[in-house]
């Protein structure tokens, strides 16, 4: 991912370096475990760890890799060199490739994730925050983006609270299920390394061992993965959305803090534009373009080919690092986000009252009046407001045929803002289990 949309503890899990140690790692646990089973000599395995606090020469390895054509053996060839080439001939006993790059790749990805959760316990303390301290402030409810009910704009960052709660379960689901390592040679039948390595090896690296390899771990898992990531990053979009349309000129709700020195426009100096949750609205795309590249990696040849290879190599970094990114810049803008209370107001009132038709369809059904004429007294009343510019109280206060079933008392009563509001602390309760 490009340097622009990175943070740096993200990006260190997918460099070079990390990988390569992780690699060691895994051959020098493996070589504990074949020790043990008298399989090599000790001496041998206690040799490979003297590398443990070297730092691997990428650019060797690379080297090496020009010539043999494969990134494992290349990895190989250069730790020889390190520990010597008569220990190093133990390293790698019984094991094939995938059982090397399979098994990081999973650290990896629950490294990863663990960056992820961090992520998203941040962004939900910023909108429990905000939701708490506007619980009361007022604002209209659209549906269609036309003016439908009251609502709270707490409500509305409790709405988004929930739905990233839910997502913290997914993820943390997803975790656990990406979490299995394989030291199972080749074609997974354990022919040539016994099951107790790779029992040894996940127990060192935090992974559990999976139930049945082939030569490649099954990839259903990972797909699984990909997917929360891409429901997370629609979730993303999600709350921008709604940011970016509180911002428009003809709304004004709330909007994206403005820095001092920030400009908007190299035309206008005028303009005030809601960049980070257009440019969040972007990155969700991405995180998403690794779904479907992740569900069509599942079908591999017979116990293996490497047709996902290249896959993962580009969405492993460029989703978590994108996503990680994300969220961060996600939280930070909920943080600092602007509310105008006064302008939500404002637009409820727009429109005279109109937002409480049905308060008064109601009412006129249990006074007795058929629903079909009371949705026809309330729409005709409602359409004077729509295209006359008229009070919609007034109007329904100046109908015989509806004041003929309400009283004026409680046709005024029907006006209550409060009235859509009283339930707002037992969703509170639902949401945050709080009092």
């Amino acid at each position: 991912m490009i340097e622009r949309y990175s943070r740096p503890e993200m990006v260190a899990i997918w460099s070079p370096a990390t990988k390569f140690r992780i690699w060691y790692e895994i051959e020098a646990h493996a070589c504990d475990a074949q020790a043990d089973l008298g399989v090599i000599p000790k001496a041998s395995a206690e040799a490979v760890w003297t590398a443990k606090d070297t730092e691997f020469d990428v650019a060797r390895i690379d080297e090496i890799e020009a010539v043999t054509k494969h990134d494992v053996i290349a990895f190989l060839t250069h730790l020889a060199e390190i520990i010597g080439h008569d220990e190093a001939r133990f390293v790698h006993q019984g094991m094939t490739s995938s059982d090397v790059l399979d098994t990081c790749f999973n650290v990896q990805l629950v490294r990863a994730s663990d960056i992820l959760i961090a992520d998203l316990q941040a962004l939900l303390a910023a909108l429990k925050r905000r939701a708490l301290e506007h619980k009361d402030t007022i604002r209209i409810g659209r549906s269609h983006g036309i003016h439908a009910e009251p609502t709270t704009m707490g409500l509305t960052f409790a709405r988004f609270y929930a739905e990233m709660d839910r997502n913290l379960t997914r993820l943390r689901a997803a975790r656990a299920e990406i979490a299995t390592g394989a030291i199972s040679g080749a074609v997974g039948t354990f022919a040539n390394i016994n099951p107790a390595v790779e029992e040894h090896v996940c127990a060192k690296m935090g992974l559990t061992p999976e139930p049945i390899s082939t030569q490649v771990i099954p990839r259903d898992r990972h797909a699984a993965f990909f997917a929360c990531l891409g429901v997370i990053g629609s979730s993303i979009e999600n709350i921008a959305t709604e940011i970016r349309h509180m911002q428009r000129t003809e709304v004004l709700e709330a909007e994206e803090f403005f820095s001092k020195g920030q400009k908007g426009s190299s035309a206008m100096p005028h303009k005030r534009n809601p960049v980070l949750s257009e440019n969040l609205t972007g990155l969700a795309r991405l995180v998403r373009m690794s779904v479907i590249p992740a569900m069509e990696n599942v079908t591999l040849w017979h116990e293996r080919d490497i047709s996902h290879s290249s896959v993962e190599r580009n969405i492993g970094p460029d989703t978590t690092i994108t996503l990680d990114f994300a969220l961060a810049r996600l939280t930070g803008l909920v943080d600092k986000l602007v509310i105008y209370p006064d302008t939500m107001l404002a637009n409820m009132n727009k429109f005279r009252g109109l937002v409480m038709s049905q308060r008064v369809l109601l009412a006129l059904t249990q006074a007795g009046v058929s629903r079909e004429d009371a949705y026809a007294m309330v729409q005709r009343n409602a359409m004077k407001v729509w295209e006359q510019g008229r009070d919609f109280k007034t109007e329904l206060l100046a109908d015989p045929e509806v004041t003929a079933a309400l009283p004026a008392a409680e046709i005024e009563e029907k006006f209550d803002v409060g009235y859509h509001t009283k339930h707002v602390d037992t969703i509170f309760r639902r949401v945050f289990g709080e009092g």
